[in-house]
């Protein structure tokens, strides 16, 4: 993680018993057939949908969501959701907690997350990005304008892009303040009058008796070991992603103004009953 948030000491979990190991192994075997059997018929799919339809993947990201539900069935954590995703063309902002985020928000719902270009380099992870249609972002304003112009073409596809605009993992207590340089592209000529952006809540919630804490995934965590405690877990927590109404850019006079409003709303989601 770059420019990690690392306030306060992780949760200390517990040592992983028989039974955990038990539980990662057969969980784990589990979720890398499906993981791994739906990229390469991810892969096999794209390569008939991309001569026929471009950019756009009206397929594909069917295949992630089914990839996603099944990481929450076979772990057994609880996923609620709250509100309605908006649908057709758009952009949406998200708190980052944890790794599972990426599982929450495509388990209900078709997106493509924006991510820095340096993930795209990260071993595992950056193929699967790459692979379900991850847009990358160079940190640099030389290449602004060409990364508005790549936004554009994806929006005008249909993509629902989704952001962090934390721009760091947090143990999930707390929203951080959104970064307004990320919606400096949502207000060009092209795309204020018409582009809505919807506010996602992540609420995480731990397993009976644990910390509050215990699924996020911030600062120095590695993530061998979170994933493991979280593969050997038995009696999960739960996930409730609280959709907001979309708020048009149009409504606002700044990239400032639009992120404070964003991260006041993602915000109040942590406290909704």
């Amino acid at each position: 993680m770059n420019e990690a948030w690392n306030e306060g000491i992780p949760p200390d979990h517990h040592r992983i018993s028989t039974f955990g190991w038990v539980l990662v192994f057969v969980r784990g075997l589990i979720l890398g057939g499906i993981t791994f059997g739906c990229l390469g018929l991810l892969i096999l799919v794209r390569f008939f949908e991309r001569p026929i339809f471009g950019t756009a993947r009206p397929i594909t990201p069917k295949i992630t969501k089914f990839v996603c539900r099944s990481a929450f069935f076979v772990l057994q954590i609880k996923h609620r959701v709250i509100g309605t995703p908006m649908e057709g063309m758009g952009a949406a902002v998200a708190n980052h907690s944890s790794w599972l985020d990426i599982f929450s928000l495509n388990a209900y719902n078709e997106v493509f997350f924006v991510s820095k270009s340096e993930v795209a380099s990260w071993p595992g992870i950056g193929w699967l990005a790459r692979a379900t249609g991850t847009m990358f972002v160079v940190r640099d304003r030389k290449h602004a304008k060409e990364q508005t112009q790549l936004m554009n073409e994806r929006l005008s596809l249909g993509h629902r892009l989704l952001f962090f605009p934390e721009g760091t993992s947090t143990d999930g207590m707390q929203v951080l303040p959104f970064k307004p340089t990320l919606f400096q592209s949502f207000l060009t000529d092209d795309l204020r009058g018409t582009l809505a952006i919807q506010p996602i809540t992540l609420r995480y919630h731990a397993p009976v008796g644990e910390d509050p804490r215990y699924y996020g995934w911030w600062g120095d965590m590695d993530f061998g070991p979170h994933l493991l405690h979280t593969l050997a877990t038995w009696n999960q927590g739960g996930v409730d992603v609280i959709y907001h109404p979309p708020v048009h850019v149009r409504d606002f006079s700044d990239r400032k103004t639009l992120a404070t409003a964003l991260q006041a709303t993602v915000a109040a989601g942590l406290s909704r009953d």
